[in-house]
């Protein structure tokens, strides 16, 4: 039976860990109270990059952030590591923690988390998604797919994992850099973001980013049947930016795209009150 063990309870919300199906456990943190919006980060990352939607959203929402298993202050297991298994994780916070009515914020790598959560569960709880900087097929060929190894450049693939398993604090270096507009972190984001993502190990990090480029949901898009937001950036070393992300809002019966203007790889971080401002949006749709 999964539970929610509290680990803090106090002004600044609850946090938690949750049981997953196969016995890794899922950092949570909540905040605020209201309607849930849960916020799901990308790959290597943490809950704490929705730090600004934390404290920006907890006084419209319930804001819940939970690490990935292998991420953040989850659990290091090192089995699992798939965005269907990721996709159950995240079912079982819902489950927990009793959530309904459901906002579902994915970015990168989590979009099409979420869109596999979609997939197996549908609007059992979610009531609209949130599809940020994302491609819903890594490898998928079309000039759309702004992703690095569209058109299914496995060489590129295994560059990236040798990457991640013999350099990656190297890595993540440029990885950090590469997802801001410029192409450089400010000093003290560069600082935080790097340590968040060394807490993920490697083997964990080549596991599932492996497992994510193999993904294609793009015969999921047209079975979304709530609204949709889809946030990307205008430029930058890694952004998705408006291509990619007007062939996903198309896709989508209820689809409303917004371009974040002055960010790349990072709306929620680098634009966060205009991101903020189009998940309260979001939420007046349904």
């Amino acid at each position: 039976m999964a539970y929610f063990r509290e680990l803090r309870c106090d002004e600044q919300g609850r946090l938690g860990l949750v049981e997953a199906d196969d016995g890794a456990l899922i950092m949570v943190e909540t905040a605020g109270s209201g309607r849930p919006l849960v916020l799901v980060h990308g790959w290597s990352m943490s809950r704490r990059f929705w730090q600004r939607q934390i404290q920006g959203l907890s006084h419209h929402f319930m804001v819940v952030a939970p690490d990935l298993r292998a991420h953040g202050d989850s659990s290091k297991a090192l089995f699992g590591l798939t965005l269907p298994q990721c996709a159950r994780d995240l079912q079982a916070v819902m489950e927990v923690l009793d959530l309904h009515d459901v906002i579902l914020a994915g970015w990168s790598l989590a979009g099409p988390l979420v869109l596999d959560h979609w997939r197996h569960y549908g609007d059992e709880r979610i009531k609209a998604l949130a599809l940020v900087e994302m491609t819903p097929a890594p490898l998928a060929p079309g000039t759309w797919n702004t992703h690095r190894l569209a058109g299914g450049d496995l060489a590129g693939l295994g560059q990236v994992v040798r990457a991640v398993q013999e350099d990656r604090r190297g890595h993540l270096t440029s990885f950090v850099n590469a997802m801001f507009r410029t192409g450089t972190a400010p000093e003290a984001d560069y600082a935080f973001m790097l340590a968040e993502a060394l807490k993920t190990p490697a083997q964990a990090a080549a596991s599932l980013y492996s497992d994510y480029l193999m993904r294609d949901y793009r015969e999921v898009l047209p079975t979304v049947s709530v609204p949709a937001l889809v946030a990307v950036g205008r430029e930058g070393p890694l952004c998705f930016g408006p291509a990619c992300g007007r062939y996903v809002a198309d896709e989508l019966p209820r689809g409303e795209l917004r371009v974040f203007e002055e960010s790349g790889h990072l709306p929620f971080w680098e634009t966060s009150e205009a991101f903020n401002q189009a998940l309260i949006d979001l939420a007046a749709r349904t």
